[in-house]
């Protein structure tokens, strides 16, 4: 019999280790939090849980800038609670998937550290991209890349004899320095730190930046200005360069090699690679590259129709075409949350929100939240794999007033607030309406204010509640598993208002119909035709109104 690897069609919950659960009331998330959590997942109905990262870091970027990728720091834990995670987690049927950071290390590094003290030229500097300025007497930067975290990405060192020397690249903040992947000695390091967390047990990874790690030859200087998270980056000389490919082969034969023959036990590696076009993003999902790729492009469709329709078309052939499943996304812990963000006005084009913050335009939380849910119904019946951010399932919206002392996203400071930064998706998770934290740990400590609408979305009162959103999550993720629509084909209907998105997926197990009405006209449901799970309560009028999504069978 032929095993269908669990991966392409795989529903993987993300969590955010400092906003889960706290088990010790500091106010931060660890993970004895996570582990007593787990069955909040079980019964979701994921078959993975994703963890960003919890390595020893000094956080100046939550954990992305990595200090030591073989141990936990101590905010989070120990190496033992992790072992204790893991295990608890298989018991309970979920595999686990972790972040690797690639692109750069921390300042706090001991390679950075031993760079910073050595001479230019010196072999502890190659293991970073340092270089001499321009300008007279070299004041002037390497080249005119900017930092995504804002202003320059370059900062001048003083050299240990005192003087003004050389430059450091660094893509994001000036604590997190890009490694040279030209250098041999960090292809086997990083390979190396693979090998140790899969020894631990753990199922894979999702490799941050994924798209970053090779630069251009010479680093020229680019042409694109502001921000390039919608451009094609193929165009720019710092990212989506032909080398990654070369590594994320030779990462893949180490995945395989943890693979047991007969088993679905595929150890998978998910890139985060903001590439465009999908060609692309499709080459890292080649048969011998990556397992999986976010599909960006499908989060940063608006909320239309047609918009819709040529982005799940355009999806579903890219990655066809290299025999991957697509993997859909519509939030995580990078951009706004989608019961925020859909609460705009939605404008033909791809939209990416910066962040939202008091004095911003507000969404609208009713609308917001109903185009949620019935977005996540469209998704959660897509052919391929789905992830899911932490809260999406309670219908959590962006906290859009915290207080300017509150923020910790570099991404805030670097640009003097121009940039809100990403704070708001990342508030702790409510557990308990009426506990202290609503329940995200023993104390009244959160490490980023919770809103007080949080409370009424906590999972004790969702539970068991219909039509709740924690409800609609369980219903979608379990008719999705029986029905098996991960691996389906997926055929457009039509004979539709131009406004409704129609589609059928049909499996192994039967075939399902998708309405979703993105107009303002109520649509009448075809006759004859069986409820199978809804965004919101259609049943007793068979109308499918306003932003609202069905399944169907029959």
């Amino acid at each position: 019999m032929t095993i269908t690897p669990w991966w392409r069609d795989a529903v993987i919950y993300q969590i955010y280790p400092r906003s889960w659960a706290d088990s010790d009331g500091d106010g931060i998330g660890d993970l004895p939090g996570i582990t007593e959590r787990l069955p909040h997942l079980a019964e979701l109905g994921v078959d993975a849980v994703w963890l960003s990262p919890f390595y020893t870091s000094p956080q100046n970027d939550a954990g992305y800038d990595v200090a030591d990728y073989r141990d936990v720091d101590p905010v989070f834990g120990t190496l033992d609670d992790f072992d204790r995670l893991t295990v608890a987690a298989h018991e309970l049927g979920l595999r686990v998937i972790v972040d690797i950071v690639p692109n750069h290390t921390s300042s706090e590094h001991p390679w950075f550290r031993a760079a910073l003290a050595a001479a230019p030229g010196r072999p502890e500097r190659a293991r970073y991209l340092f270089r001499d300025g321009t300008g007279d007497s070299g004041e002037l930067p390497p080249n005119n890349w900017q930092s995504k975290f804002g202003g320059r990405a370059w900062t001048r060192l003083t050299e240990p004899d005192g003087r003004p020397g050389q430059w450091y690249l660094h893509m994001f903040d000036t604590s997190q320095p890009d490694l040279d992947w030209t250098n041999q000695e960090i292809r086997d390091e990083m390979q190396d730190v693979l090998r140790f967390w899969l020894d631990r047990g753990v199922d894979g990874f999702r490799i941050d930046v994924a798209h970053g790690m090779v630069k251009a030859e010479g680093l020229p200087d680019t042409d694109v200005e502001g921000d390039d998270s919608v451009s094609p980056t193929s165009r720019l000389p710092m990212w989506d360069q032909p080398g990654v490919h070369d590594i994320y082969r030779e990462w893949r034969r180490i995945a395989d090699s943890y693979a047991k023959e007969g088993e679905d036990a595929d150890r998978i590696l998910c890139a985060e690679a903001w590439v465009l076009p999908g060609e692309a993003l499709a080459r890292y999902v080649r048969p011998d590259e990556l397992h999986q790729s976010f599909n960006f492009e499908y989060l940063m469709t608006p909320w239309l129709a047609a918009d819709l329709r040529e982005t799940i078309s355009h999806s579903l052939a890219q990655a066809a075409a290299v025999g991957a499943p697509q993997t859909w996304v519509l939030s995580n812990h990078d951009v706004v949350r989608h019961a925020s963000r859909l609460g705009y006005p939605q404008l033909p084009g791809l939209q990416k929100i910066a962040g939202i913050g008091p004095d911003s335009p507000q969404p609208d939380a009713v609308i917001g939240l109903r185009r949620a849910r019935a977005a996540t119904t469209v998704m959660l019946a897509l052919p391929g794999s789905a992830y899911v951010f932490q809260g999406e399932e309670l219908g959590l919206p962006e906290a859009t007033h915290l207080p300017d002392d509150a923020r910790q996203d570099p991404t805030f400071a670097r640009t003097g607030g121009a940039s809100i930064g990403r704070d708001g998706c990342r508030v702790p998770v409510p557990w308990e309406a009426g506990e202290p934290s609503f329940g995200f740990g023993p104390s009244d400590r959160s490490w980023l204010p919770q809103p007080a609408e949080y409370g009424d979305l906590a999972p004790d009162r969702q539970r068991g509640v219909a039509g709740s959103t924690l409800e609609l999550y369980r219903t979608l993720l379990r008719q999705r598993r029986e029905r098996r629509l991960g691996r389906g084909d997926l055929t457009w209907l039509d004979g539709y208002p131009v406004d409704v998105l129609a589609f059928t997926v049909t499996s192994p197990e039967g075939a399902v119909t998708v309405l979703a009405n993105l107009g303002t006209t109520a649509v009448e449901l075809p006759a004859g035709c069986t409820i199978v799970a809804s965004s919101s309560d259609i049943e007793p009028v068979r109308l499918l109104g306003a932003d609202e999504a069905v399944w169907l069978e029959g």
